[in-house]
């Protein structure tokens, strides 16, 4: 049942009634859309310091270096962190059977990272 019930809706000759109140509600209620945030003129009222918009611009810049990178001959993708980079900048575990970057090459340190697909060297 609705969280819309109107309180002739059971008695079989008003049912179309529940339907319409519901489609008004529907049609005046915006389905799938976020609430407008605004700052106010006030700025921010969380107590967090993250900044989101730094963070889209970051990885849009992020984003948009791997796909140059991904258009060379020579580029492949580190295992771990999945993005491209230059095969002189990746080294290959062999054991693992998969390419690392330096930055995840240093996270991992000496663990063995079994992968599911071993990646063509």
């Amino acid at each position: 049942m609705s969280n819309f019930y109107t309180s002739g809706a059971g008695t079989g000759s008003s049912n179309s009634s529940s339907f319409v109140s519901r489609r008004e509600v529907r049609a005046s209620n915006v389905t799938g859309a976020l609430p407008v945030v605004s700052t106010g003129g006030t700025g921010r009222i969380y107590s967090g310091s993250f900044d989101f918009e730094a963070m889209l611009i970051s990885l849009h810049e992020l984003f948009e270096h791997d796909r140059q990178v991904a258009s060379q001959q020579d580029a492949r993708r580190c295992g771990v962190c999945y993005l491209h980079f230059l095969v002189s900048e990746l080294h290959y575990r062999q054991e693992e059977g998969f390419y690392v970057c330096v930055g995840c090459e240093r996270a991992i340190g000496k663990h063995m990272a079994p992968m599911l697909r071993r990646q063509q060297k």
